[in-house]
This record gives C-alpha cells, structure tokens and sequence, in this order.
C-alpha cells in the first residue's frame, strides 16, 4: 500500500476505534508504528487531528473536519485496488459491511459461509453501529454496504431484502400470555420496555399511529436485556423477530392485532462506484435469501 494512503489509514482506524492500540491491532502494526504514522500527517498538514489525554484519544474539531474526506479516500483507494485486480483476472478484494447485531447474527453467517467458498481470497469486515452510525459510514464510503430497517435518505442506494414481523414479548405468567395475540392498548398499559434503537422508528409510529402512548419504564439499547427483564417478569415489550429466532429466555412471544412488520433494507451507494467483490456480495445475498424464502413457504 502507498506509504501515504497507509497514514490516511490509520488516521481513518484511529477515529473509528478511538484507540492507537485498537488501530494498531486493526492494521496489523505496532502501536508506535501508528503513532509516527499519525505524527507525520498532524507535521505534513501543520494541524492537530487528535487530542491525546489520560482518558484516551479523540478528533479534535480540525479532525472531525479532515475525516470525512480521509474515509471516502481510503475508500477510493480499496476500489482502486479491486478494479486492477478484476483487470488482472484476480478474485480478491474486501467487503465492508455496517449492521446491526440481529441482522449480522441471523442473516449474514449463510450468505458469507456461501461466499467464502466460491471466492476464497475475498475478505471481509463487519462493523457494529446503529442505524444512524450505517447511514453515515455508507454515505461516507466507509462501508460499502449496509443494513437498516428504513429506506436511506438521497444518494443511497436500497433494496429491501426482508420483512420482519414484530411481535409482543410477555412474561410467561402475565395475563396477556394466554391470548392469542395482543393489542397495542393491552401493551401500551405497561409497564413497557423499550429498545432504544427503535426510538426514532418503527415500535414508537406503532404507537403514535393508534393514538396511545405506552407507559414506558425502561429504554435500553440491549434486546438481550429486554428478553431477561420480561422474562423476569418486569414489563412487556415489542421486538422484531429476527431477534428472537434464537430467544434463550422463557417468554410469550405473540402477535400484534393488527399484525406489524418492519422491511430490512441492504443499502450502498450507486452500483458504478462498488468493486467486484461488493457486487457479488450483493448479488448472493438477493439469491440466497431468496432461497430460505422458497425453502420456508415448501
């Protein structure tokens, strides 16, 4: 890699982990290594990209300025890199992937085990954010591709690639456990638990549009958390269920009257700007859920 491309690297890894030891870590260098790489940049440029303390590292405002511009870059760089290499005949290259952890635990481990064995030299990252984190990294070009349950605003691509139902979670003795589905007015009574990274979408419309407004007594950014306070009889909840496919806790999952769904979009940016590897991705993701799709309605 072109020494300077390196340095606009470790400036961009740095930003994102907050850490010249994670950075580091990421890059496969030493700590020191990507300490003078970053030293040259702030002497080359005469600016301060970091402020450095006992609490550890972060952009100064001249950084938060100059990043957006390294990472669409670095993101130039990695393409370039992929279109001489599809010039050559070689299958490598990188994916990078924004999710979330519901979407990277039930349908990504198919789609990549499919990839790996067709395109073994491809490599992949998968960065944990949420929904507002993706939006940006794709716009940034600091992931090519991403996963959000809300169509992206302008300059995005999108393709919805699954609907998940949402459902009520209920304590196992609560009375609403015995129904055969649940109402938004017997949830809105609480006490409700909410999943903080739907606050700005779907459960909250759910509500707003039925004119009721849930006693909620927790917010939380952990669905995990959720599951173990319903189960522990603490409240009731609505979640998607792509995330309690695999539920270990012992809870009443219900239906919604009227039923409710969220689509899950894959976003990226417009398809001449993806390498290679990143079309591919895409493409085995359509087929592969179009499969399990096929598969479940045998």
């Amino acid at each position: 890699m072109d020494a300077s491309i390196l340095k606009y690297q470790a400036f961009v890894e740095t930003a994102r982990l907050g850490s010249l030891t994670r950075a580091a870590e990421q890059m496969g260098y030493s700590q020191s290594g990507v300490s003078r790489m970053i030293a040259d940049l702030e002497r080359d440029w005469e600016v301060t990209l970091f402020n450095r303390g006992r609490r550890g590292i972060t952009l100064t405002p001249d950084g938060e300025r100059i990043l957006p511009v390294a990472q669409r870059l670095c993101s130039e760089y990695h393409l370039l890199e992929e279109r001489v290499g599809e010039i050559r005949g070689l299958e490598t290259g990188a994916v990078r992937i924004g999710t979330v952890s519901s979407v990277a635990t039930y349908i990504l481990p198919r789609v990549l085990g499919d990839l790996q064995r067709r395109h073994p030299h491809v490599d992949y990252e998968l960065l944990l954010g949420d929904y507002d984190q993706i939006e940006r990294w794709v716009d940034s070009g600091r992931v090519d591709v991403g996963f959000l349950p809300y169509e992206p605003g302008a300059g995005i691509e999108r393709a919805a690639i699954d609907r998940d139902e949402l459902v009520a979670v209920v304590p196992r003795g609560h009375e609403l456990a015995a129904h055969d589905s649940v109402t938004l007015r017997e949830l809105a009574r609480g006490p409700f638990l909410m999943l903080e990274q739907e606050s700005a979408g779907m459960v909250p419309r759910l509500f707003k549009r039925a004119r009721l407004s849930p006693n909620v007594w927790l917010r939380t950014w952990d669905d995990y958390a959720i599951m173990a306070l319903v189960e522990a009889g603490l409240g009731v909840s609505i979640l998607p269920s792509l995330i309690l496919s695999r539920c270990p806790f012992d809870v009443a999952i219900l239906p919604l009257e009227p039923r409710a769904y969220r689509d899950i979009y894959v976003t990226y940016r417009p398809q001449a700007e993806l390498s290679r590897a990143t079309r591919d991705f895409l493409r085995h993701l359509g087929q592969s859920l179009g499969d399990a799709g096929e598969r479940s309605e045998g």
